[in-house]
Parts: structure tokens; sequence; C-alpha cells
């Protein structure tokens, strides 16, 4: 089995303009290990809620950049040989073109901001 076939992750922008996005609902109704949902289009980029627990793939994205902002938990980013934490109501941005992990070692909820035009696997 491929590792990305391990994730649960829709490109499929769920919310439109003017529509109200309860984002605790959508946490709570989340009932795998890795789920990510595109909430909304804002310009050229894509808001993402993931509900995580595991490991990701290392991957990288050669032209957008990537912010994680953890909603409740705790996230781990691998970049080269260092780890950055990441705690509840903190953010980390991975700039485009740099090799990296995510890890959740508990249930985590994180808000991505990237560009619509990332493959959310990477390149």
């Amino acid at each position: 089995m491929d590792p990305e076939s391990r994730y649960s992750i829709s490109t499929t922008i769920e919310f439109g303009p003017l529509k109200l996005i309860d984002i605790p609902k959508l946490i709570e109704v989340s009932k795998k290990d890795w789920q990510n949902y595109s909430l909304c289009e804002v310009n050229d980029c894509v808001l993402r809620l993931g509900v995580i627990h595991g490991e990701f793939h290392w991957h990288k994205h050669d032209n957008e950049d990537e912010v994680f902002y953890v909603v409740d938990g705790l996230l781990h980013i691998d970049i080269d040989d260092k780890v950055h934490t990441v705690q509840t109501g903190q953010a980390f941005m991975v700039p485009k073109g740099v090799l990296h992990r995510t890890r959740a070692p508990q249930r985590t909820a994180i808000l991505m901001v990237e560009g619509k035009t990332v493959t959310p696997t990477g390149d």
C-alpha cells in the first residue's frame, strides 16, 4: 500500500462565499486518522482543515508556501534534522521548495493556508 492511500484528502471546495464554516462541528464529525477538508478559496489560496493523528510522508511543494495553524492539539513539523513543535494557538510557515513532514502524536486539528494550485500530498 502506498503511503498516500492512508490519507483522506478532499480537494473539493466545501463552502462558497457568505457561508458559515462551523470548524468545531467539522472536527467533531471527523473520525479518520488523517482527514483533510478544503474549506474555501480566498483569492489565490485555499483554507484547509486537517484532523490528523499520525505522520504524513516527506514531501515538498515546489511553487507554494504553506502555513499550519494548530486549532487544537500538537503538531511536529520535521525539516532536515530539526523538529519544529507547534502548539494550540500557534502557527508555522514552510516556504516553497522545503522538504518537510508533519506528525501529530495525538488527535490534532490544524488549519492550513496554501495556494489553490498546490498538490496536498506534495510535488
